[in-house]
């Protein structure tokens, strides 16, 4: 536990101290987005340009999806409140543009959203039935939007990337139990994204291994 929380929280607050607060612009940034969005469709006509421009839902053409996926990570889901999970999304791309830098932040955050926009059509190609994988046509139309995903997926990532398996347990083991608390689509997003992290980052660290031994490998003999 004390080498995960160095791992996780003592060396991004050192990075933090050493770069000083423009190293959080990112989080910032994140989380002004969400808020903005937030009051905006709290009008009416703010809220059909949120659903215009960020508006994801399954039964969309995918060229639409792709398009209106990055503006959905910064639309809060309705059925949650956003100032709730504001606390959560900071300190997801706080610790993870201080230990992973901003390009890689945005890399995971978009990738783990998306692997979760795109399985629910997988699931609603599927259709009813599969052992519980697919979804009815009515699923289609529900709005799938929020930074969930993106923050479950960052701290995913920094748990395998950090070698941090308690961390790692208690954000899979949350998925996992509000999937089959509230079988809905979110939860099985979650656990997508869950499962596109934990995937990236076991291909970062093969890289990386791959590298060190490549180094090694060509470092020229002393003596």
């Amino acid at each position: 536990m004390r080498g995960e929380w160095y791992g996780i929280v003592v060396d991004p607050l050192r990075q933090l101290r050493r770069r000083g607060p423009g190293a959080l612009v990112l989080a910032v940034v994140a989380c002004l987005g969400v808020i903005f969005f937030h009051a905006l469709a709290q009008h009416p006509a703010g809220e059909t340009a949120v659903r215009a421009v960020g508006g994801v839902q399954g039964d969309l053409p995918l060229w639409l999806t792709l398009l209106r996926t990055p503006v959905s990570l910064y639309v809060p889901a309705l059925d949650l409140p956003v100032w709730a999970g504001i606390t959560q999304l900071f300190l997801a791309f706080a610790l993870a543009e201080l230990a992973l830098g901003r390009r890689r932040t945005l890399l995971v955050a978009y990738a783990s959203t998306l692997a979760g926009t795109l399985s629910v059509r997988v699931m609603l190609a599927m259709g009813p039935g599969w052992w519980g994988f697919g979804l009815p046509p009515e699923a289609g139309q529900v709005l799938d939007t929020g930074p969930s995903a993106a923050v479950v997926g960052l701290f995913t990532y920094l748990s395998v990337v950090r070698r941090a398996p308690i961390v790692f347990t208690l954000t899979g083991g949350s998925m996992v139990l509000e999937s089959i608390a509230a079988p809905n689509l979110a939860g099985r997003e979650h656990l997508i994204a869950v499962a596109a992290a934990a995937v990236m980052g076991l291909l970062h660290e093969r890289a990386g291994r791959r590298r060190r031994v490549l180094s090694l490998s060509f470092d020229p003999p002393t003596g």
